[in-house]
C-alpha cells in the first residue's frame, strides 16, 4: 500500500426490495443514488451517499449467501449515522415506515436515537453534544 492509499470500510446492506430501500433512504436520511447496476431477475445493487459517506444496498442473493435480516431474523450490525441532521432525520424516517427502538435523548454528551428501517437494518443517529 502507498501513502496515497486510503483504507475504507465500506457497509453493504442486503434487503428484499432494493429498489424500495434506495426510495426509503434517499427519502429518510437524504441519500443520494451514486450508481445503480441491474441484477437478473428485475434486481439491483445500488452505491448510495449520505453526506459522503458511502454504502451499497442490493437485493437477496440466496445463493451466495447474501440474505437480509428478514430473511435470517438476525441483525449484527448497527449502523451508526452521525450528523447534526439526527433528530430531523429520525422523525422522517419514523414517518416512512422505520420503527423506533429508542427515541431521541440526549446521553452524557450525545444526541442520540435507534431505529429498525422497513428492511431490518438497525440505525443509530446521533451527534457529539
Amino acid at each position: 500500500m502507498t501513502n496515497d492509499t486510503k483504507t475504507t470500510l465500506t457497509p453493504f446492506l442486503t434487503v428484499t426490495d432494493a429498489k424500495k430501500a434506495v426510495d426509503f433512504y434517499v427519502s429518510a436520511f437524504g441519500a443520494t443514488e451514486m450508481a445503480r447496476y441491474d441484477l437478473p431477475h428485475d434486481k439491483i445493487s445500488a452505491k448510495i451517499s449520505i453526506d459522503g459517506a458511502l454504502f451499497y444496498v442490493a437485493d437477496e442473493e440466496p445463493e451466495f449467501g447474501n440474505v437480509s435480516p428478514e430473511a435470517t431474523a438476525a441483525n449484527a450490525i448497527r449502523i451508526i449515522l452521525e450528523t447534526e441532521q439526527a433528530d430531523d432525520l429520525f422523525a422522517k424516517a419514523l414517518k416512512l415506515g422505520a420503527t423506533g427502538i429508542c427515541p431521541m435523548t440526549t446521553e452524557d454528551d450525545w444526541r442520540i436515537g435507534k431505529l429498525k428501517d422497513p428492511f431490518g437494518h438497525t440505525w443509530e443517529l446521533g451527534f457529539k453534544l
